[in-house]
């Protein structure tokens, strides 16, 4: 492999082991799947210790934009910048006391706004189909009856994370996935079931769908904040 890196800054030197590394990363330069250079090699370029270039590789790792495999075939395999790290810290995040209801709901109220009103503007025909298959699995569930509470939430939430999807953003996939992955943890303090409450929110579901599948983007964006606002005022007023 040729020389990727120059000699490492001395001050802080792993952190600028650690991003020159992850430069070559994100820029393309070593591959998703390919091995980075030996240690040997990498203390040779950059004209540092092996405790540094180890320290530098152990943070590129916990940042999940590298694999260190043991073995024969071993060594730091890039894995790129995918969403797993995001979403674990996200998820944390939801889960602290930091993040209220009212951080929730404004948050989702603009971000899922805006993510309905692009996937409007962008569906495919195979989005549109996931949307309506989802639709009718929400439909069988709401039929009957509360007993397929928990099922049904599931499949609100893969209706929310299709929509996230069909914006053709990555970011809204990443940040809402996560947020909808983590989101039951509010609805089992906040959100009882209730018969009303699930025919409610199988109306809103269907309408939400059918904007973003008719290209109605003002409409979808408008009925998925009103949506959003809704159930959050039903979870504030079961905390009080």
């Amino acid at each position: 492999m040729s020389i990727l890196f120059r000699r490492a800054r001395q001050n802080r030197v792993y952190e600028d082991v650690v991003e020159q590394i992850q430069a070559a990363i994100l820029d393309g330069k070593i591959a998703v799947g390919r091995r980075l250079p030996a240690e040997r090699e990498l203390c040779e370029q950059l004209h540092t210790s092996r405790g540094t270039v180890r320290e530098a590789l152990r943070i590129l790792e916990q940042k999940g934009l590298i694999e260190i495999r043991l073995g024969a075939s071993g060594g730091a395999y890039v894995q790129g910048a995918g969403s797993t790290l995001m979403a674990e810290n996200l998820s944390m995040l939801l889960r602290s006391n930091d993040i209220s209801l009212e951080h929730l709901e404004e948050f989702r109220a603009a971000i899922e706004g805006s993510a309905a009103y692009l996937a409007a503007q962008r569906i495919t025909p195979e989005g549109s189909a996931e949307l309506q298959q989802l639709l009718s699995r929400a439909e069988t569930l709401f039929r009957q009856g509360l007993g397929q509470w928990d099922a049904f939430v599931r499949v609100d939430e893969a209706i929310h994370q299709a929509i996230a999807r069909a914006s053709a953003n990555p970011l809204y996939d990443y940040v809402l996935g996560s947020i909808h992955a983590n989101i039951h943890h509010f609805y089992n303090m906040f959100l009882e079931a209730d018969a009303a409450v699930m025919q409610e929110n199988h109306h809103d579901l269907t309408t939400i769908c059918s904007a973003v599948i008719n290209q109605k983007a003002e409409e979808a964006a408008d009925l998925m904040r009103a949506h959003v606002r809704r159930f959050a005022s039903y979870m504030q007023e079961k905390r009080r």
